[in-house]
């Protein structure tokens, strides 16, 4: 069974074979660029591991890993634009590199090619691959459209902010496995419990994200905290803590939402301090046990060798122990 490491340096290999065309510089240019810049290479190894379960070779899953990775890069390279964020990975972004026409225009190519890639699966399994990574694809978009419809609500529930970021977040981790698990020649139940391992541990990563934001080591983290806070974005945190504050503590968090010009300083102490009275730091680890247990349920009962399952209990595991 390959370990995580090793299926990302597969992917990294395979990444560099890939042939972009030179001209026009400015429309290929952005792609290699944001492919360079690094990135965990999760997804698509989650697609070689899952294979490698079922069978031993590899080669009919490195094309749809590769795609899983291009599409998952063309959609941050959009939502770069939409949230006007100026770095990514320590890199400028390609809006802020090139211009905005440019990232759109590259993002819109990786997309693309993204589809051409899955499209190389065998094709006794190429139209069930097809249909997970389409459906999958507008999931994401749906959960992008969510997030952005969020900036304009002062109040978001718990259960719409859990299926938005199921959608933007969990559900490409979740489509990843299963598409590995049917390359490898898994049965629909089993394609179908790596599914579900991928989406309920997806979710508990992006509430550890969540929680990592406010109350995470900057220094591990590798960023400065609270900007979450600062932006105005509607965590689990903000969630729980407007439907559990008393009625001064949700005007004061309300208060916080609606002004426009703060130092953001003052906002982060201000909110963090009512996050610690409503003990939201421990609200959020519990919903992330939650998930992971559940997780973890749904790959213990995969029909496979425990042994061959251990690879993918390491990655849950290093997943929810990660400081950054």
């Amino acid at each position: 069974m390959y370990t995580l490491l090793e299926a990302q340096n597969l992917v990294e290999r395979h990444l560099k074979t890939l042939k972009l065309p030179d001209a026009p510089a400015e429309l290929y240019e952005p792609v290699k660029y944001i492919l360079s810049i690094g990135g965990k290479r999760i997804r698509p190894a989650l697609v070689l591991m899952s294979c490698d379960l079922f069978s031993g070779a590899l080669e009919s899953a490195l094309n749809p890993a590769v795609a899983i990775e291009i599409f998952h890069n063309f959609t941050l390279m959009h939502d770069d634009i939409m949230d006007r964020s100026e770095l990514r990975r320590g890199y400028p972004t390609v809006h802020i590199k090139y211009n905005e026409n440019v990232a759109i225009l590259s993002g819109d190519v990786m997309s693309i090619l993204a589809s051409r890639l899955i499209n190389q699966s065998p094709g006794v399994v190429l139209h069930t691959v097809h249909e997970i990574f389409t459906r999958t694809a507008m999931e994401v978009c749906e959960g992008q459209q969510m997030d952005m419809n969020f900036e304009e609500k002062l109040t978001v529930t718990e259960e719409e902010y859990l299926r938005m970021i199921e959608l933007k977040t969990a559900v490409l981790m979740a489509a990843s496995l299963k598409m590995g698990a049917i390359l490898g020649g898994a049965s629909s139940k089993d394609a179908e419990d790596l599914y579900n391992f991928g989406r309920n541990l997806g979710i508990a990563f992006q509430l550890q994200d969540d929680l990592l934001d406010t109350y995470g080591d900057a220094g591990l983290v590798g960023k400065k905290t609270g900007t979450d806070i600062v932006d105005n974005k509607k965590t689990f945190l903000m969630v729980r803590a407007l439907d559990i504050a008393g009625p001064e503590q949700k005007e004061e968090l309300h208060r916080w939402l609606r002004k426009k010009e703060f130092d953001p300083e003052e906002k982060i102490k201000a909110v963090k301090s009512i996050f610690d009275a409503l003990k939201i730091e421990q609200h959020a680890k519990e919903k992330i046990r939650a998930f992971y247990r559940i997780a973890l349920e749904d790959l213990k009962s995969l029909n496979r060798q425990e042994e061959r399952k251990k690879e993918l209990f390491n990655f849950a595991e290093f997943l929810m122990n990660r400081q950054k």
